[in-house]
């Protein structure tokens, strides 16, 4: 049995970056060319000079709400689409909302090598329980599978019994779903006497797989392996197993695909294992988006991954990165806090910590120090005032006492 899905996943890592950014500055060129609301967004950038990672971080990042707004200006797509490329395709909506056309391809959402990772071969039967209305989650699912060879049952959300009943006839061999519905099938089989024992694999997304679910899958006959996906990506990118079929730590990033981790509310990458927003330009030339912003946190894992693929992993999805947080009734945003950071060089880190003083909302902007540096506490706290209109105050923390989580905005109010 082949150990990899292609020879692309075993590339000299150098190789692989040289390549992904020699095609960069010509498909920014023909992208900015055709797309008005992608030239707009990237003017008074020269995009043949983004030939390395220094140059691409010198790009703005594109977050949900600036393309939500310039898709409100320009309905459908704002002008980031190419409406010639639409025909024979489908389009989707998702949550926000965002319009998102299809591209073009077999498997364009590179789905299919994550199943291959997760141990499914063709031939294979795939039980998928995605939504197939609206978002394109179901599609993403379903075009990996039949390109890697599966057959696809198209079971959709929702009706639990007749989704037993077809599983009980058609005996697939794969899940794929949300983590935890699977376990409400195999509870309610239990329940009603149907059999799901051939159900043997499974590739899960769109939530959180903790530890004690996939050990339950484990001890009931089921390995579960999971991918990070996006609607504007597919899959970014999915778990690896070890000879014993267990999962690798950490997910081996999808082919094709630039992706960053940057400083929440900011342009600006952080130092691998720092744990930052997860930011992806793709090489979709129906959909060019150009370091968009997930709003997901994870890390960069340095180390190469023990299953031979030589990409990079990250630690998987670890929360969001809209920390945008209401306080004494007005919102403050991370992009604020860094502006605050910005003003003070001789700060390393910080996080902005909101509590309640009585009644009343509080909040202490939490810096570490750069180097040797005394920063000017008072200073700071000016700098929040002037930036937020709002009081607080700062404190100067440990060297390294501030949580490498990703949080700029940790709100600790009690909602209970």
């Amino acid at each position: 049995m082949a150990e990899f899905f292609d020879a692309l996943e075993t590339r000299d890592p150098r190789t692989r970056e040289a390549e992904l950014f020699a095609r960069l500055p010509a498909f920014l060129a023909d992208a900015t060319a055709r797309m008005p609301g992608l030239a707009k967004w990237l003017a008074g950038h020269d995009v043949s000079t983004v030939t390395d990672r220094a140059a691409l971080a010198k790009l703005p990042v594109l977050r949900k709400p600036d393309l939500m707004q310039f898709q409100r200006d320009d309905p459908p797509f704002g002008g980031f689409a190419d409406l010639a490329s639409r025909r024979g395709k489908r389009i989707y909506l998702s949550p926000g909302p965002i319009w998102e056309p299809q591209a073009d391809g077999v498997d364009h959402w590179q789905c299919a090598r994550a199943f291959f990772a997760a141990g499914v071969r063709p031939g294979d039967i795939v039980h998928n329980t995605f939504a197939y209305h609206m978002t394109p989650g179901a599609f993403i699912i379903d075009e990996g599978a039949r390109a890697l060879g599966c057959v696809v049952f198209a079971a959709g959300t929702g009706n639990t019994d007749m989704q037993l009943d077809a599983a009980a006839d058609l005996k697939p061999g794969v899940y794929a779903g949300t983590p935890d519905y699977l376990k409400v099938l195999l509870d309610k089989a239990d329940e009603t006497g149907r059999d799901l024992s051939s159900i043997r694999r499974g590739l899960v997304s769109g939530g959180a797989l903790f530890p004690s679910l996939r050990a339950e899958y484990a001890a009931r006959g089921v390995k579960i392996m999971q991918c990070y996906a996006t609607a504007e990506f597919g899959v970014i990118a999915y778990e690896t197993a070890n000879a014993a079929g267990e999962p690798n730590p950490g997910m081996m990033l999808s082919e094709n695909l630039i992706v960053e981790i940057v400083r929440p509310g900011t342009d600006d990458p952080v130092a691998p294992g720092e744990v930052g927003e997860v930011v992806v330009t793709s090489f979709n030339p129906a959909y060019p988006l150009v370091r968009l912003g997930t709003g997901d946190l994870s890390a960069i894992l340095a180390e190469p991954s023990p299953c031979g693929r030589t990409n990079t992993r990250i630690r998987g999805w670890m929360g969001r990165a809209d920390q945008r947080t209401k306080v004494k009734g007005m919102f403050v945003d991370p992009k604020q806090v860094a502006q605050v950071l910005a003003r003070h060089p001789d700060i390393l880190r910080g996080r902005l910590v909101v509590t309640r003083d009585g009644e009343r909302d509080a909040m202490e902007l939490h810096v570490e120090a750069r180097g040797g540096a005394a920063p000017d506490i008072a200073a700071i706290a000016a700098s929040l005032r002037d930036v937020t209109k709002l009081g607080g105050a700062a404190r100067l923390a440990p060297a390294g006492s501030l949580p490498n989580d990703g949080k700029v905005i940790a709100d600790e109010r009690s909602y209970g």
